[in-house]
């Protein structure tokens, strides 16, 4: 009886810390999905942030009309260094940096945001950082009515 005893000792050994290095293997993997969407969802609040950046700077810059064409009459233009002045100075009172341009007839006024998010759980893997875009348009529209009925 003694040999198996023994027998069944050691199968049970043998057994021992297979649950504990599964559990091991699913909590990590459990906690890569959490720092996965974690930190993908803060991205995603970045991009927006930086959206809305761009968007609110633009329409700074839009409102940069040249005051010589618009009192004569002639036409409604943004005058192209005004706006972009503007619209880096909202990016720079924002505390963000990025790009402005002006299109060749002078009514759309392009700002693109870029930055960068610094991950928290990405990090324990190497990814320290995720880079941030945004874009913002700002288009001057003059004599535009609504339809009849609204």
């Amino acid at each position: 009886m003694s040999i198996r005893q023994t027998g069944l000792s050691r199968r049970s050994w043998d057994d021992q810390g297979g649950v504990t290095l599964f559990v091991a293997v699913c909590v990590i993997a459990l906690i890569g999905i959490i720092g996965v969407a974690v930190d993908g969802g803060s991205k995603m609040r970045a991009t927006e942030r930086a959206d809305y950046i761009a968007g609110e700077a633009a329409r700074a810059g839009g409102q940069a009309i040249d005051p010589a064409e618009a009192i004569s009459g002639r036409a409604i233009v943004v005058d192209s260094q005004d706006a972009q002045a503007a619209a880096q100075a909202y990016l720079r009172s924002a505390g963000a940096t990025g790009t402005v341009s002006m299109s060749g007839d002078g009514k759309t006024l392009t700002v693109t945001v870029t930055g960068s998010y610094d991950t928290t759980f990405l990090s324990a893997v190497g990814i320290g950082s995720l880079s941030v875009t945004g874009q913002g348009k700002a288009t001057l529209l003059y004599g535009v009515t609504a339809p009849e009925g609204n």
